[in-house]
């Protein structure tokens, strides 16, 4: 399966988001969690799979990238081979966009050579609380993945320009709450690894789903999840994940 499915699903979810308005408000509150996380350092703001762009609505400045043209982004970007200068992102940030990478030990060296020392990486992944699991597993069209099938490294006649469609919507919840990846993670600092009980994206139902509950209600939900918040390994459906370039 192509690249190109990338390309269609945006076709796709640009349309749902013009018509589905509660996901602006979903996507705006996991920008404002991931903005929380943001480094000191000064620089440049970075966006890789920005879909509709709706990161400005909280991180006006930030660069948004994708890796087809689209009218609303910046520039068009291939995590494995980025156009930017060594050291000269202070935050690289990712929405959905890690479980697409099928070799996620090149793109990470590739976000260490771009960032700044202590710049962060900053993503946004599925999160496979038990919750996490019905709804990614039974509900989602795109596979969950196992520990066993990660590749970290592509093999050596790789090349970065002939990308194919991956998905395995598990792999942040493999790699980054086990030890299993954690010597292959010796050149950052983990920051932060959190499970969220996100039931208002969750029952907002996404791109691909029905939202199951009427937008005016969206701040009982929120509420709602503040409490859920204390169950994690069961009602968590996203997980924030901050890394730290060693100086």
């Amino acid at each position: 399966m192509g690249i190109e499915r990338h390309k269609d699903l945006i076709d796709v979810n640009q349309e749902l988001w013009h018509r589905k308005p509660l996901l602006q408000t979903v996507y705006t509150d996991l920008y404002s969690t991931m903005q929380r996380c943001l480094s000191k350092t000064t620089g440049r703001n970075l966006e890789l799979g920005s879909g509709m762009g709706s990161i400005h609505e909280v991180m006006p400045d930030c660069l948004r990238t994708d890796l087809f043209h689209y009218p609303w982004l910046d520039l068009v970007e291939n995590a494995y081979c980025l156009s930017f200068e060594n050291e000269s992102i202070s935050n690289l940030l990712m929405v959905d966009v890690f479980h697409h990478l099928r070799y996620p030990g090149n793109a990470l060296k590739e976000f260490l050579r771009v960032l700044k020392p202590g710049g962060r990486l900053i993503m946004m992944e599925p999160g496979l609380g038990l919750l996490g699991r019905i709804i990614y597993e039974w509900m989602h069209v795109e596979p969950v993945g196992k520990t066993k099938d990660i590749t970290w490294l592509a093999p050596k006649n790789w090349s970065p320009h002939e990308m194919d469609y991956y998905a395995a919507q598990g792999n942040a919840t493999w790699i980054f709450t086990s030890e299993l990846f954690h010597n292959q993670l010796e050149e950052w600092n983990i920051v932060e690894v959190k499970r969220i009980a996100a039931l208002a994206y969750a029952a907002s139902g996404g791109y691909s789903g029905p939202q199951l509950y009427p937008t005016k209600v969206y701040p009982f939900i929120k509420s709602l999840e503040r409490l859920l918040q204390i169950f994690p390994a069961i009602f968590t459906t996203r997980l924030l994940v901050v890394l730290e370039k060693k100086p």
